[in-house]
């Protein structure tokens, strides 16, 4: 997490020369229903609000601006609903904390739903504040105004948000906002939607609110395990021979990340990560089991199926993930899981995964009961290990280029310095970049919705900005063709953004897939491009990159002129600007990537 002001105020975005500065005088007293609204976002420190406006969230966006004089929070205009939900979602990445996100009426929801189950799956904080047309029929404009008004119109996200509401007062819409970002960032932590009337907003108050005592109607939750169930782990872990531990979501604290490590080390125990989250433990580690993946590789599996315990701290799919490596057998390791993660599973989302076989269950959050663990070890013997592997920089062969050309590349051109990758490709490989800090990499969007990577990566740099590391993003094509806008949030709030198209034109997954069902059936396999390459003509995406405002480089096409080009375009995000590179490479993944994709598709 990085550590700054939670209520970090407008200005300090970019240089100041984009901001929208209202005109004196601002509104001294709190009249309408959207003031309190207002006056309750700042009271909660939102330090941002990104939203694509609409007539239904009219009366709060004047108080946003004439009231509380566009700070604290800071309205970010957007170009899409989804990337206004994704902008927050990439800035709890970082933070942990809700960013709020606003969208117009029943038609603005419909459009950010991909974004919100993104943020869902990714069990990450986000205050969704919507609106709907005048609940009274009678203040209802004619025609828009009853197409813009449902009945319930939670049930769009209903499934994947962890609390919604429609509150017909000020007073009722106060307690709401507070209750939903308690909500929201109480683990296990997940979107929460907030719909306004459009008339709440702009009716007056019949008198002043009395004052929220914040304090106490947002106590903290501490999600600690039963310290006898914490004996019997530590007894099963200190007697094990060949522990293992699945470390799977956790924050991005780095006192967090050295408990995590000290503990592990002190169990010597095997350890597997996965990229589709954040770093959690170094890649680079001796202990470290394998490369890290969406799915496990080889030696990953290996480690795995010669445990006698294993301990997952609130691993992503523990079901499915046994299955891969065990096949039908059942484990016989003893499987000890710590997790709150049930407390969110409802029939809607089958992101709940395979149901797991578990011999013991904590329920508790995995960096609460790594601290209890630590506690009760204190007292032992460490058995250590040595130092992280070397990491060499490869070069970047000249000719044609693959994923692994832009991974060789990037690191070549950033000798050394502080990155955080915000977003990777489906093709990348885990053994191509060494994760030492939990904010190398954040992970990837959740729900697998082509077209987040964009706006998150915007609202993972906005987060970063005075962080001291540079925010790279590593987008397919397909990706950022579908979220391509976003960078013009980027470019108008100067927020500094690296982001690399891993460009191989082409739907490429769906490939492997096509190619996957042609052998089954015994047709033709060289018919597996059609409809899926992004060809004739091709699209020039550093020239989409300048139509935000960016400055875009490419297509690269040869090795030789790559670390060159990155080179350049990092000078532009050091100077405070954004960076789009189209990097052209060839279709394809790593054997063990096909493998898996292929195996995922039985």
């Amino acid at each position: 997490m990085v550590d700054r002001p939670e209520g970090e105020k407008g200005p300090k975005l970019g240089d100041g020369s984009a901001l929208e500065r209202p005109v004196a005088p601002l509104a001294r007293e709190s009249r309408f229903g959207s003031d309190a609204v207002a006056d309750t976002l700042r009271a909660l420190k939102i330090a941002y609000i990104a939203l694509n406006p609409g007539a239904s969230l009219r009366g709060l966006h004047d108080s946003l601006v004439n009231r509380l004089g566009n700070e604290h929070p800071t309205i970010l205009l957007c170009l899409h609903e989804e990337h206004a939900v994704a902008i927050a979602h990439g800035w709890a990445k970082v933070t942990g904390r809700a960013m709020a996100a606003a969208v117009h009426s029943n038609v603005g929801l419909m459009h950010a739903t991909m974004a919100v189950f993104n943020a869902w799956c990714d069990r990450m904080p986000v205050l969704l504040i919507g609106a709907t047309g005048p609940v009274d029929a009678e203040k209802r404009r004619p025609w828009i105004d009853w197409i813009h008004t449902a009945r319930d119109q939670g049930a769009l996200v209903r499934g994947y948000v962890k609390w919604d509401d429609q509150p017909a007062s000020p007073a009722a819409a106060r307690e709401a906002l507070v209750r939903a970002k308690w909500i929201s960032e109480t683990p296990p932590q997940g979107p929460v939607y907030i719909n306004l009337d459009a008339g709440m907003q702009e009716a007056e108050l019949d008198a002043p609110l009395a004052p929220l005592d914040l304090q106490r109607l947002t106590p903290p939750v501490a999600s600690a395990a039963d310290p006898d169930l914490i004996d019997r782990l530590c007894s099963a872990l200190t007697t094990a021979q060949q522990p293992v531990v699945l470390a799977g979501r956790g924050s991005r604290t780095l006192e967090a990340w050295q408990r995590r490590l000290a503990l592990i080390e002190r169990l010597g125990a095997r350890v597997i990560t996965d990229l589709k989250l954040g770093a959690v433990f170094p890649t680079d580690h001796p202990l470290h089991a394998g490369a890290p993946g969406i799915w496990l590789d080889a030696d990953a599996s290996a480690a795995l199926r010669a445990a006698d315990v294993i301990l997952s701290l609130d691993w992503v799919d523990l079901g499915g993930t046994l299955k891969a490596a065990f096949g039908t057998l059942q484990p016989s390791a003893k499987i000890i899981h710590a997790s709150l993660d049930h407390q969110l599973h409802g029939g809607w989302s089958m992101d709940y995964q395979a149901l797991p076989p578990v011999d013991l269950l904590l329920a508790a959050e995995p960096d609460q009961v790594v601290a209890q663990l630590a506690n009760v070890l204190q007292a032992r013997p460490a058995k250590g290990a040595p130092a992280c592997r070397p990491f060499p920089i490869e070069a970047v062969p000249s000719g044609a280029m693959a994923t692994v050309s832009i991974a060789h590349g990037l690191r070549g051109a950033l000798e050394g310095r502080d990155t955080s990758l915000l977003h990777l490709p489906l093709s990348w490989d885990g053994k191509l970049w060494p994760f030492r800090h939990p904010l190398d990499f954040l992970g990837q969007d959740g729900g697998a919705g082509i077209g987040a990577g964009p706006g998150i990566s915007v609202g993972a740099a906005l987060a970063l900005r005075h962080s001291g590391r540079l925010p790279v993003a590593i987008c397919g094509d397909g990706d950022f063709l579908m979220g391509a806008t976003a960078i013009w949030t980027a470019v108008h709030y100067r927020i500094p953004l690296l982001l690399v198209v891993a460009n191989n034109r082409s739907f490429y997954n769906d490939e492997v897939h096509q190619e996957r069902v042609a052998r089954l059936r015994g047709r033709p396999v060289e018919n597996k491009w059609i409809g899926q390459r992004i060809t004739d003509p091709p699209i020039d995406l550093a020239a989409l990159g300048r139509a935000q405002g960016a400055q875009g480089f490419g297509p690269v096409t040869r090795g030789e002129d790559l670390i060159g080009v990155l080179k350049t375009a990092i000078s532009v995000v050091d100077a405070g600007g954004v960076a789009v590179v189209d990097v052209l490479i060839e279709p394809g993944y790593t054997p063990a990537i096909s493998a898996a994709v292929l195996r995922s598709a039985d």
